[in-house]
């Protein structure tokens, strides 16, 4: 069973990802990172709810022990009653420190709270609420086990050939210019692969990633540029043992995601890399073997 998220809880947000997390909760793309605002270094507090209901429960979690990192984390369990087709379901919502408690009434973009930077965030993530979907007779405070999400709003697919200009530097990542959202806020997109669908996650810092937009099953290469990436098992990709590469020389990764502010951009995980401000970059991805040549 797929939950489909519905447009209206997704555009409470500037950008989303399925797959780019490291953690099991999101394998098949059974949770959702939701991004409120990018504010160009990811640090925004906001925390707007995706769904309305009723409270069920707060809890204060132990988060993986970071020295960046506060030791605590925050578990919210609400009672959907809406919107679509989210009605009866419960969803768990972790990376906010809540402003509300059990018994009470929120609506679909009420404030949960405030978020919270917890063990969880590699140093390259923006700040986000971790969202998941459970059937009434789940176990909701296990890490894993929630239902696959299925998106309801428009996705469109933008070709990106790898090159840019460097916009904005922080201590661990860069953003280039390249690929331009065309229509800021009508609609979400994503880098697009050869084959036609989005690429969702963390090439390839994390295991794996995603192909948003794929109806097909069964198995399929990816690629991206012409640079094979992995194979997609249904829209679950397993990465190739590769490494990304910007101006020749290895880095950390790439984060792939979807958005619909005016900000997108490709983003490199570099934090063993400098880059300046309007240095041109070109990013490829290569088998580890080439490199290690």
């Amino acid at each position: 069973m797929a939950v489909t998220l519905p447009d209206e809880s997704a555009s409470e947000y500037a950008r989303f990802s399925l797959y780019n997390s490291p953690y099991a909760a999101h394998d098949g793309g059974c949770a959702i990172d939701c991004y409120p605002g990018t504010l160009r270094d990811g640090r925004t507090e906001v925390a707007p709810s995706p769904v309305s209901g009723t409270v069920l429960e707060t809890k204060t979690v132990r988060a993986p022990p970071k020295p960046y990192a506060p030791a605590d984390d925050y578990l919210l369990l609400l009672e959907c009653d809406g919107p679509g087709d989210l009605e009866g379901l419960v969803a768990r919502v972790l990376h906010v420190d809540p402003t509300v408690s059990a018994g009470g009434r929120i609506e679909r973009g009420d404030s949960l709270g405030r978020l919270v930077r917890a063990g969880f965030f590699a140093p390259w993530v923006d700040n986000h609420l971790h969202v998941g979907f459970r059937r009434p007779d789940q176990n909701p405070y296990r890490a894993s086990g929630s239902l696959p999400i299925e998106l309801e709003s428009e996705l469109r697919s933008l070709e990106w050939d790898g090159t840019g200009t460097v916009v904005a530097t922080g201590k661990t990542y860069v953003v280039l210019d390249s690929p331009i959202h065309p229509a800021p806020g009508e609609y979400f997109v994503g880098v697009r692969a050869d084959e036609g669908e989005i690429l969702d996650g963390g090439l390839s810092h994390y295991e794996g990633g995603g192909v948003l937009g794929r109806s097909g099953v069964g198995e399929t290469v990816v690629s991206l540029n012409g640079d094979r990436l992995g194979v997609a098992d249904g829209r679950t990709i397993a990465w190739d043992d590769v490494v990304v590469t910007a101006n020749g020389d290895p880095i950390t990764g790439l984060s792939l995601f979807c958005a619909r502010d005016g900000d997108f951009g490709a983003k490199l995980i570099c934090p063993d890399r400098e880059f300046e401000v309007g240095e041109h970059v070109k990013v490829r991805v290569r088998s580890s073997d080439a490199v290690g040549r």
